[in-house]
């Protein structure tokens, strides 16, 4: 699949025009870097565009590789959400790989555990089941949660840990969770 930079800074890319040519209404954005692109979804239209994906025979994306959570808090040039989850697909019919990110921004500090109603995704763990572990982590480190996962919990830390520790206004050092604990060596373990 032939990829490549129009004149006047669009994408041209043949699984984004599959999804434009399926959803015209939807606000579709994309970018390219590196010969890697990226299409921009809204939060309320990623599952939908994503089931597209995977399920058409144009794109065929049939794996999902990685998702990730991204903090771009204090990120140069701003971004339109400060958090986004970014999802790694790939089709093997046609060695092509693309990604698919949405962006959240928080309704209430993110200094503690609260659930905030604006960081919440649809998961896609239905779509592609091995998405279930990279959901959670996801969870535990950036407190993004996923309607409809089927067991979402902390996978990294424990249950009652006190924050989500890849938020960029997480302290470095912690804010003492490690001091409450007792020290195991050898002789006691």
């Amino acid at each position: 699949m032939s990829e490549s930079q129009k004149p006047g800074g669009t994408v041209d890319h043949a699984a984004l025009r599959r999804v434009r040519e399926a959803h015209p209404s939807l606000r579709l954005r994309a970018t390219q870097f590196r010969g890697q692109t990226t299409l921009v979804l809204e939060p309320k239209d990623l599952h939908r565009v994503m089931s597209f994906l995977r399920d058409d025979p144009a794109c065929s994306y049939c794996f999902l590789s990685d998702v990730a959570g991204v903090d771009y808090l204090g990120y140069p040039g701003g971004t339109p959400g400060r958090f986004a989850v970014l999802y790694n697909l790939i089709s093997f019919d046609r060695d092509d790989r693309l990604f698919v990110k949405a962006y959240l921004d928080p309704s209430v500090p993110t200094g503690g555990i609260e659930a905030d109603p604006a960081l919440w995704l649809d998961s896609v763990t239905d779509l592609w089941p091995g998405a279930e572990w990279n959901e959670r982590e996801v969870y535990d480190m950036f407190g993004i949660r996923f309607r409809n996962h089927p067991d979402l919990r902390r996978i990294l830390t424990w249950e009652d840990f006190p924050a989500h520790p890849l938020r960029k206004d997480y302290p470095l050092r912690g804010r003492g969770e490690r001091e409450a604990y007792r020290v195991l060596d050898r002789t006691s373990a």
